[in-house]
């Protein structure tokens, strides 16, 4: 089960897709070995970067099921998130049961104030059952909801099953401060923060406090090294490495196309057969992707990791 001192790295994988659209197993697999391989804590899966809304309950369910049992060793989190409780109740009972650590609940775009906020996730606790350790997704960016830090304080002490705070505001450093700021108080209780952000701030973010790193950047031994170093007081080794990984990581996070960035990526390091997300979904142009193509070499001269690509 998913606790409130989680730490480390939880990539969020993609969903690997064939051309035709169908899932794609057997990239599914060499992308969680990978994780595996590079150290990661832990994978998160069904998040907004994973396409989940293009799958049907039956497939989420099967990707759940196939991923943790690739990787039984580490705790999976599973996005639940739906427009209503009872497919969220299904889903994330039906996780659990597969062998989940803890599930993922983003608010509905319609919430606005204090208290729409958090009432929802009190009746999704209500829903999913007060039993299954639960993750707030913090993303106003792509979401359009406002989280204070005292919001987001009452749902963690109002909730019990509350374990994690994913924090992908921007931006979001005085938030972090604020929060591990309660808690230094007594007026919060402890909670993992993991940040997203395909990582662009985590160089920071790590310094104000957050426990590690849950986002999808495509070379997520950098995300694993990064944590390290600063858990290890290497600031500067830490600084340096992000340094050398920023300018493909913004490029990464291009509103539309980001997505097609880091599947384009994935694919080149082998770890994906195909780029192909599955309709409605936007591809790279020939432009574009000797752009990425720059960034890589670029890179692989600061991290032979990037150097390291199937033949086109």
């Amino acid at each position: 089960m998913l606790t409130a001192d989680a730490a480390g790295v939880f990539p969020i994988a993609p969903t690997p897709f064939l051309p035709d659209g169908a899932l794609d197993w057997a990239s599914t697999d060499r992308m969680i070995d990978h994780y595996v391989g590079c150290g990661a804590t832990g994978v998160t899966i069904l998040g907004i970067m994973g396409e989940a809304p293009k799958l049907d309950s039956d497939e989420a369910l099967a990707f759940a099921k196939r991923t943790i049992k690739r990787a039984p060793q580490l705790p999976f989190i599973v996005g639940v998130s739906a427009p209503g409780f009872a497919a969220m109740r299904a889903l994330a009972r039906a996780v659990m049961d597969q062998g989940a650590a803890g599930v993922m609940i983003a608010p509905p775009s319609s919430l606005r104030t204090d208290d729409q906020i958090v009432t929802y996730y009190a009746q999704a606790v209500e829903a999913i059952g007060a039993d299954i350790p639960f993750v707030i997704q913090d993303y106003p960016l792509t979401l359009s909801v406002i989280m204070t830090p005292n919001v987001i304080r009452r749902i963690v002490m109002d909730n019990s099953s509350c374990v994690m705070l994913k924090h992908e505001d921007w931006p979001g450093l005085e938030k972090i401060s604020t929060l591990r700021k309660f808690q230094s108080e007594g007026t919060l209780r402890p909670i993992s923060i993991l940040t997203g952000n395909g990582g662009l701030f985590l160089d920071f973010e790590m310094e104000r406090g957050v426990d590690g790193a849950m986002t999808g950047y495509a070379f997520p031994e950098l995300l694993v090294d990064v944590v390290a170093f600063q858990k290890a007081g290497r600031r500067d080794d830490a600084h340096n490495l992000f340094d050398a990984h920023l300018p493909l990581m913004r490029y990464e996070q291009q509103q539309g196309v980001g997505l097609a960035v880091r599947k384009y990526t994935l694919m080149r390091r082998g770890i994906l057969a195909s780029d192909a997300q599955r309709k409605p979904g936007s591809g790279l142009s020939e432009k574009a992707k000797a752009e990425v193509e720059y960034l890589l070499a670029r890179l692989a001269k600061h991290d032979p990791r990037a150097g390291h690509l199937k033949p086109l």
